[in-house]
């Protein structure tokens, strides 16, 4: 049964999820595969100093995206269908329709990430599924998101309540690697990781920092998990303290990995070392036991944010769908109440990214890469959201005017943070996101012509020409090579 469905039905304590179980949302969406590929991503951009300074800034960068959720929760209580909607009310329909656009287009490439991931890990012990690229592999995953798919079909409820479980589950073989690694800690190696300037040039700070923006938001992408169940809260409150607890308990989960890592490995060799590379450094540490130990963890893992992910962006194309933002058939639920047509389409998306992976040079980090471009849109809206009321005063009635400005001073952190990332993701994968969104506003005039309406203002049509601008000078690209893949 969908969790929808038990809202209807079920006692009201049993229809509404706690403060626990929205963080655990929070948690077990951003703790999937990132975490297992973090020492090597850091190594081979980084040293100690570097990895501190990023992860000051993505730390507060997100803590205010965090904050930025947590206020809009409380300031726009009636704003309950997900990240989306915050575009939507600030800057119109064709803003929030991409904004859901980008939301969902991140959750498939992600979801398309973890296979390959788990595949490459499968990688350690079988050679034929390669670094998760192989037919053998693709073979594998394709095989895996129909059985996710036909399991969450039965039912969202059910699939939430297996999210729980796994994602307490995941956490232990974390914990165990940072405590393993930190209770052998080599002051010598960590002393020569600290700039790393002995190994070879890694660029200076600046660079080291820019390089390690992509993966450090990566990681955090999720942070919005509680908000896009907000409606099903006890509390409206309970939402953004979910989404501040799930984010700091992962922060500190992520830089004491990094941190661990480079305690026992030098960054050449950690650098070098094979995806998901928390599995090498625990082996060195620990021998072969220790391989299969952190690959489980993977797998667990990764499984549990796959399930999450996909609840998510069935999610979020079911909502716009049932709100009139998207064509009429995305709504449609089986019996089970769950949202089939938009389970499809998820599905069917997930195995065409895997089908690219052929073609991909890196598989494994072009997909890293491309669901963050694409999730730093509708964070970026809904900064720009928060900023804008703040402003405005708009949902401040009653409220001192030294705590308005504080969440004000937030918003417009967050989004210049998510302008930063912007620049640091690069004009190759802002482009490759145009080629997404400008044929997906397909879906925008169907759904604009199924209820009679005004299909642009002359500042969406404005908009939609930016976007289809920066689509074809991506074709272009693509076709002359100027951008590889």
């Amino acid at each position: 049964m969908s969790i929808e469905q038990d809202v209807v039905t079920a006692p009201v304590d049993e229809q509404k999820m706690s403060v626990p179980t929205l963080t655990a949302m929070v948690v077990g969406s951003m703790v999937g595969a990132g975490v297992f590929s973090l020492p090597a991503r850091f190594g081979v951009a980084t040293g100690i100093l570097g990895s501190l300074i990023a992860w000051a800034i993505a730390g507060a960068g997100m803590l205010m995206l965090a904050f930025v959720f947590q206020n809009l929760a409380i300031r726009r209580p009636q704003l309950d269908s997900g990240v989306f909607i915050y575009a939507k009310a600030g800057f119109g329909d064709y803003a929030g329709f991409n904004s859901a656009i980008g939301f969902w287009a991140s959750s498939v490439a992600g979801n398309t990430f973890y296979w390959v991931f788990i595949c490459a890990t499968l990688g350690e012990f079988w050679g034929g599924f390669g670094d998760g690229d192989t037919v053998l592999a693709v073979l594998l995953s394709s095989a895996g998101v129909w059985f996710f798919h036909y399991l969450i079909a039965r039912g969202v409820r059910d699939a939430a309540i297996v999210n729980r479980i796994v994602t307490v589950c995941k956490i232990l073989p974390i914990l165990v690697f940072i405590i393993v690694l930190l209770v052998n800690f080599k002051a010598g190696v960590f002393k020569d990781n600290w700039l790393a300037s002995t190994y070879g040039d890694l660029g200076n700070l600046n660079e080291q920092v820019r390089n390690t923006m992509l993966i450090t938001t990566f990681v955090f992408i999720g942070i919005e998990g509680a908000s896009v169940y907000s409606r099903f809260a006890k509390r409206r409150e309970d939402v953004g303290r979910a989404t501040v607890l799930g984010f700091l308990s992962v922060l500190s989960i992520f830089a004491l990995v990094t941190l661990s890592s480079y305690s026992v490995m030098p960054q050449p060799e950690l650098a070098g070392v094979r995806q998901p590379s928390m599995i090498g450094v625990f082996e060195s540490v620990v021998g072969e036991w220790g391989r299969v130990f952190i690959s489980i963890g993977v797998l667990v893992s990764v499984l549990g944010a796959y399930l999450a992910w996909t609840l998510m962006a069935a999610e979020v194309m079911y909502i716009p769908a049932r709100s009139e933002d998207f064509p009429k058939f995305l709504g449609v639920e089986n019996k089970a109440g769950t949202p089939i047509t938009a389970l499809i389409v998820t599905s069917l998306a997930v195995q065409a990214l895997l089908g690219l992976t052929f073609v991909l040079t890196d598989a494994l980090n072009f997909m890293l890469d491309l669901c963050t471009s694409l999730a730093l849109l509708p964070y970026l809206l809904a900064a720009s959201y928060a900023l804008k009321i703040g402003i405005t005063g708009e949902g401040y009635d009653g409220v001192s005017d030294r705590i308005r400005r504080k969440e004000t001073i937030f918003a417009g952190i967050a989004v210049a943070y998510t302008l930063f990332l912007f620049d640091a993701a690069g004009l190759k994968f802002v482009l490759l996101s145009t080629l997404i969104l400008a044929p997906a506003t397909l879906l925008y005039v169907k759904a604009r012509s199924e209820r009679g309406r005004r299909m642009f203002t002359p500042v969406e049509l404005g908009v939609f020409g930016l976007i289809a601008l920066g689509a074809i000078a991506g074709v272009v690209g693509l076709w002359t090579g100027g951008i590889t893949i």
